[in-house]
């Protein structure tokens, strides 16, 4: 068998010869307790680590070996000991944009590959090439290093690609049907899905399933070859057609497809499948741990009876990966479908992939959250075998807390009202200086210039207050942040009674900073801009892109027949454009940097929109949970 695959028509120099093992006196990776950098003791254990740490007490990957580079048995045969403790893998098919539930897995992989002294491969499963793209390709890597990850280090570039592993994956799929462990079937897509039986009903075996090795053979080299149309034949492992779990019923391993692959172009018009793929990735790579989300459960069994197969064969270097699930990540106020999410693009719900409301990296990136916020948001969620659902307010604060530790304090007016101070000079100006960061006063102040004409914000006044209001009204004190204690004289209205400028007078010992401010005991603290100084700046309200906690799910509402649409739930208030009033230090914020707005929360300077001197900001968070309240209302 083993001189029938090397004259395949794909031939692979390090197929299929079974070794024994070597250098097996060389130095072999640390004990567990050597972890390389910190072990973060105080974090809290869950059942992946626990996995992980058992394998790495026993030594159970301490003796593989790793060639430098993905590979079968002879290849690594001959290798030095792993350097990786262990090796993990994040592997997004690149057929669209990562969303937040991407995040808690590259957060995942990665951060437990840096814990234990391992390696974290990003790996692309371009097995489709009818939905795959090279810009998605570029996306993907740039939201891995985005988050704080690097696929590169000591001496390893772990980026790889599947249809890198085409000849090895059809050599193998060879070698499978030389074993009698698979064959070429000839029923049509339909009548295998009739065939396969049901969870209380077995399965019909197919009448092409006694076809001879040579027979099965010669027909997958000639699917190989292009003679056969799109979906004439297809490759099915030969496992159990009565096993009571369907998915060892026989699988489809290959199809035909004649239509050109993003990387590979039309050299291969046989592709295989996901299920069968996505193993051999794995064991080619070294890969000790290989982490799934719950919904890739039923398929372990025949994750686990193929590597079985082709390590019998010779093919693969045991000890094999293992595949361990865990619960995805479900957030209220979101959809995560892929499906989906390309419906909002498409029908033009919201802007694009990197619209700043879209669950998606993309998205995120461009509204402002900070990658480390992602970092904390996965390690206080943790992992979970069974499915729950998180609050969307756990990642909002988790957005609140980074940020609200990085980002330099400024003052905008989004609604603005003048006020004019009756007794301050006409022409007159002064700087008041307002830390950058009332916790960090290594960061130093800034001058924000105080003249007789100021911004304020509209909601601060009330001619006739209500109960509780301690802002201004007529009479009544209050101080300019950083600056002077004013008393409010008055207002000013136009004919339709809408308030146009509210007057007052300041009191000259108030100034903040001075020993006559502490003289002074107000309840009203209010931040301003200065009219003659402030840059005007469109700013961009976004809020949740859906108005309930669970979108389209269906509800007993006898007007609506019990269904409704995710689409029926899109917020209506979930972006406000308005034209604010900053301070003059935001005129020249470049592209990319965040800010905490008194009072209003933080707002990141887009990347996309805007020019230099005209920055736009996109609210990231507020600096409340606003939804909160809504709920218990």
């Amino acid at each position: 068998m083993q001189q029938r695959l090397l004259e395949s028509s794909i031939q692979f120099s390090t197929l299929p010869k079974v070794l024994e093992k070597v250098n097996s006196g060389r130095k072999s990776n640390p004990p567990p307790s050597q972890f390389r950098g910190d072990p973060h003791p105080d974090r809290p254990s869950n059942f992946i680590r626990q996995q992980i740490e058992a394998d790495l007490a026993a030594g159970t990957y301490r003796e593989r070996r790793w060639s430098g580079r993905p590979g079968p048995q002879a290849q690594h045969a001959l290798a030095a000991i792993d350097p990786a403790r262990l090796r993990t893998r994040f592997p997004p098919e690149p057929n669209g944009y990562l969303h937040f539930g991407h995040a808690k897995s590259i957060c995942l992989n990665f951060g437990l590959a840096a814990e234990y002294g391992g390696r974290c491969h990003l790996r692309f499963d371009d097995t489709n090439p009818e939905k795959e793209e090279q810009a998605y390709v570029d996306a993907i890597i740039h939201a891995v290093r985005w988050l704080g990850y690097s696929f590169q280090d000591e001496g390893e570039d772990n980026l790889y690609f599947a249809s890198d592993y085409f000849g090895w994956m059809i050599a193998f799929a060879e070698a499978l049907i030389l074993a009698g462990h698979a064959y070429v079937d000839s029923q049509s897509a339909e009548t295998i899905r009739r065939n396969r039986g049901t969870l209380t009903e077995a399965g019909r075996p197919s009448p092409f399933r006694s076809r001879s090795p040579d027979e099965n053979l010669e027909l997958f080299r000639r699917m190989q070859a292009g003679e056969f149309a799109d979906g004439a034949h297809v490759v099915r492992a030969r496992i159990d057609m009565a096993s009571p779990n369907i998915n060892l019923r026989d699988p489809v391993i290959y199809r035909i497809r004649h239509v050109e692959h993003h990387r590979t172009g039309d050299r291969f018009c046989v592709y295989p499948m996901y299920t069968y793929a996505h193993p051999i990735e794995d064991a080619l790579e070294n890969i000790s741990h290989s982490l799934c989300t719950l919904e890739f459960e039923d398929q372990r069994p025949f994750y686990n009876w193929l590597l079985e197969r082709l390590a019998e064969l010779g093919l693969l270097q045991r000890p094999l990966p293992q595949q361990i699930e865990f619960a995805r990540l479900n957030l209220t106020y979101v959809v995560l479908s892929k499906r989906k999410l390309i419906q909002l693009v498409e029908e033009g719900h919201v802007s694009g992939w990197d619209d700043p409301r879209m669950p998606t990296l993309a998205g995120a990136e461009r509204r402002g959250y900070p990658p480390e916020g992602f970092r904390l948001f996965a390690e206080r969620i943790g992992v979970a075998k069974s499915e729950s659902l998180i609050d969307y307010a756990v990642l909002e604060d988790c957005m609140r807390e980074v940020l609200n530790e990085k980002a330099p304090r400024r003052v905008a007016v989004l609604d603005p009202l003048r006020l004019v101070i009756t007794n301050y000079p006409d022409v007159g100006v002064e700087d008041c200086f307002a830390p950058n960061h009332p916790q960090k006063p290594d960061q130093g102040q800034r001058a924000m210039p105080f003249a007789r004409e100021l911004w304020i914000e509209r909601e601060d006044f009330m001619e006739a207050p209500i109960k509780g209001f301690h802002r201004l009204y007529p009479g009544n004190l209050v101080r300019l942040r950083y600056g002077y204690v004013v008393r409010c004289t008055g207002c000013e209205k136009d004919g339709e009674g809408r308030v146009l400028r509210v007057l007052c007078e300041y009191l000259p010992d108030s100034r903040s900073g001075t020993p006559g401010a502490d003289q002074y005991k107000v309840k009203g603290n209010l931040h301003w801009v200065s009219v003659r100084h402030a840059h005007q700046a469109e700013v961009r309200l976004y809020d949740r892109l859906f108005r309930v906690p669970l979108p389209g799910a269906r509800v007993a509402d006898e007007t609506e027949g019990g269904m409704r649409s995710f689409l029926d739930d899109i917020n209506p208030d979930s972006v406000h454009v308005i034209s604010a009033m900053c301070e003059p230090a935001l005129a020249e914020a470049e592209a990319g940097c965040v800010f905490q707005f008194e009072r209003h929360g933080y707002f990141m300077v887009d990347r996309t929109d805007g020019r230099p001197g005209r920055p736009l900001f996109n609210r990231t968070v507020t600096l409340k949970d606003s939804w909160a309240r809504l709920a218990s209302t």
